[in-house]
């Protein structure tokens, strides 16, 4: 694994920040309309490692993953991808950021359906003018058994198979940081498991990071960290998360 992208992290011994806000609000409307998401939410992501975030429906949790992405801004405080403030860059160099260092896996796919599978999961490659990593590119295919489904287009494939290709998408650049959306949401067990167990192994073996907004138990057992959101605040955290503990940190949230 030769990427620039890759080589650049730092190890996960380190524990160098991926990600981060600080005193973040995020707030929709005004006045008395106002819909506060967010609500003074300080917290780190490190690099080289798997967090998911979990709380209510309407806690913030996207919301949040939004505005760590770049594609969403904060109403006051301060949002960064390592010592890069988000705040302090054009729309077109955060462009350039989310193409170049950050993988985003939506929950509505937002693939492009005149291109093939093969040709949206190499896009930001090829929009950055990089060598795709064909090795890599195999193994991410494979993990998601797309093989048979590279020529054909989004509209050709099922719900589970769009998701899968919008996985492969966000992953094929290694980019610095994933933030994925409920990425199992349209996956049946098993390609949930292998999907899981994928972004476990990029994160131990490969240094990755991976930033998980989930509603499933099983899926936040995978993570070295669950942060749980409540009506836009952190009100709790767990490390070393298995499903019996955020199940029943969850129903003490009302989920």
């Amino acid at each position: 694994m030769t990427s620039s992208n890759l080589a650049a992290q730092p190890s996960a011994t380190a524990r160098a920040t991926a990600a981060g806000v600080e005193r973040a609000r995020k707030a929709y409307g005004s006045d008395a309309a106002s819909v506060v998401a967010l609500d003074d939410v300080t917290v780190d992501f490190a690099a080289g490692e798997f967090t998911a975030i979990m709380g209510p429906s309407g806690s913030g949790k996207s919301t949040l993953l939004h505005c760590l992405a770049g594609l969403d801004t904060l109403t006051s405080g301060r949002a960064y991808i390592g010592d890069t403030d988000l705040a302090s860059l054009s729309d077109n160099q955060l462009t350039l950021l989310r193409r170049d260092r950050l993988g985003f896996v939506f929950q509505a796919f937002n693939l492009l359906p005149t291109l093939t599978a093969e040709e949206n999961i190499t896009l930001p490659s090829d929009l950055a003018g990089r060598r795709v990593d064909r090795e890599w590119f195999d193994r991410i295919v494979d993990t998601l058994r797309l093989n048979d489904r590279l020529r054909h287009r989004p509209s050709q494939l099922s719900g589970g198979q769009q998701q899968r290709v919008a996985v492969a998408r966000a992953l094929a650049s290694k980019p610095d940081v994933v933030f994925g959306d409920e990425p199992t949401g349209a996956l049946d067990s098993r390609t949930s498991a292998e999907l899981l167990g994928f972004f476990r192994s990029a994160v131990d073996d490969l240094g990755q990071t991976v930033v998980m907004v989930t509603h499933d138990p099983i899926a936040a057992s995978y993570a070295d960290r669950v942060i749980f959101l409540a009506d836009g605040r952190i009100v709790d955290e767990m490390t070393g998360p298995t499903r019996d503990r955020v199940l029943e940190t969850m129903k003490r949230l009302g989920d």
